[in-house]
């Protein structure tokens, strides 16, 4: 099994959250063609906060259908893909930046965010944990 922070904007995770699926542009293929049924996917709502957990439950696919947003002028429709099941999924976004002193890939803690500047990363078991015992706080 493995753990990944996915970015997306507002639109974005509603289309996430409503649909169960996550998609990225072809710059990020070759990441997302590493998810594999089972992984857990924690998902980073720009500019700072957790939307929530899913499971991945498809391997990754291609799929143009234009269910996602464009971010600013391109037309990309996040054809790469991966069908979801929602884990931990609080009412609200949750604030991130209390995590980031905890978290190994912070590991700039003044200049943070700069691991999201990507689509989606892995990260190891451990922070994975912290962010789930986080959420869960927020989860009744």
């Amino acid at each position: 099994m493995a753990y990944w922070i996915c970015v997306v904007n507002d639109e974005n995770w509603a289309v996430v959250r409503s649909q169960h699926v996550w998609g990225v542009s072809k710059r990020w293929e070759k990441i997302i063609s590493q998810v594999r049924e089972g992984d857990l996917l924690i998902f980073y709502v720009i500019p700072k906060s957790l939307g929530g957990i899913f499971e991945a439950v498809s391997e990754p696919y291609y799929d143009e259908s234009p269910i996602f947003y464009p971010v600013k002028a391109r037309e990309e429709k996040f054809p790469y893909r991966v069908k979801l099941k929602p884990i931990l999924l609080p009412k609200e976004h949750i604030d991130f930046t209390p995590l980031v002193p905890k978290l190994s890939f912070t590991k700039n803690k003044q200049y943070w965010s700069a691991p999201f500047r990507r689509a989606m990363f892995r990260i190891i078991e451990e922070d994975f944990k912290i962010i789930e015992e986080y959420l869960r706080r927020f989860v009744k």
